[in-house]
């Protein structure tokens, strides 16, 4: 997305740019629309998506990309697997979530060692060790997993409210990501499949809460703990591809240039 250059009443005109894009400025600063669009250029290739659009068909190294390579699937599951299976064996609070925080230093410090970005290993660190907190103060083994009960309501609400204004945010994403900012809106076809394709992501952060929230107000830790795991990476992966090939079948093929 680029806003044409105004000139004001005393100022000479511009030239236009060769190309067609927004000419530079004179003192050589990029242009506050020019920053913006690279800006949400940037973050929309470091989501999900993004990391699916190495091609026209999404691949498995994509999708494992996506999810943050088996190192990030597995700091993504065991925490919770390790609670779950901890518990079930001793129903025993304290251990049950000393495991999972303990593995989640385990997992930083390995990314420490290494020298690879810490920034994944430390959120999830972060996360478990509120979720730990949360169950060793109520003295409830389910309070382990109400972090993630608000985390998918505000994803569910965000994403609602996005449809809602009109801005759909996998739209949004798919929009820089593609390099057409937002031009997309101007296009029925094209606004209407990325409405529903948000829709489809809040169902599925609605259906979460729907059929997890029953077990957590009865109590019920393992079926909820259980629940969590195949909710989690097994519905997220199977909706991100096909996000991926709805936005390919109705955005036009981008030039390499348009998402640098």
């Amino acid at each position: 997305m680029s806003e044409a250059a105004g000139t004001g009443p005393h100022e000479p005109e511009r030239p236009a740019a060769a190309d067609g894009a927004d000419p530079a400025p004179e003192d050589g600063r990029p242009q506050s629309g020019s920053s913006m669009s690279a800006a949400f250029g940037a973050a929309a290739r470091k989501s999900g998506l993004g990391a699916m659009a190495e091609g026209d068909a999404p691949t498995g190294k994509a999708l494992l990309a996506a999810m943050g390579g088996v190192r990030g699937i597995a700091e993504a599951i065991l925490p919770g697997l390790v609670f779950l299976i901890v518990y079930t064996l001793t129903f025993d609070l304290v251990p049950s979530i000393v495991a999972p925080v303990a593995l989640g230093v385990l997992f930083a410090i390995a990314r420490l060692v290494q020298r690879q970005p810490v920034t994944q290993a430390v959120g999830g660190l972060l996360g478990i060790a509120l979720s730990a907190a949360l169950a060793l103060l109520s003295g409830r083994a389910e309070d382990f997993y109400v972090l993630g009960f608000w985390t998918n309501g505000a994803y569910a609400v965000a994403l609602l409210v996005s449809v809602l204004v009109g801005w759909p945010a996998v739209g949004l994403v798919a929009g820089y990501l593609m390099g057409s900012g937002t031009s997309w809106r101007t296009h029925p076809g094209q606004r209407r499949a990325m409405r529903w394709l948000t829709l489809v992501w809040v169902a599925m952060f609605a259906a979460r809460l729907l059929v997890q929230l029953p077990l957590y107000f009865s109590g019920n830790v393992e079926l909820l703990g259980t629940l969590r795991l195949l909710m989690g990476i097994p519905l997220y992966a199977p909706l991100l591809v096909l996000s991926w090939l709805v936005v390919r079948a109705v955005f036009p093929k981008a030039p390499s240039s348009a998402v640098a």
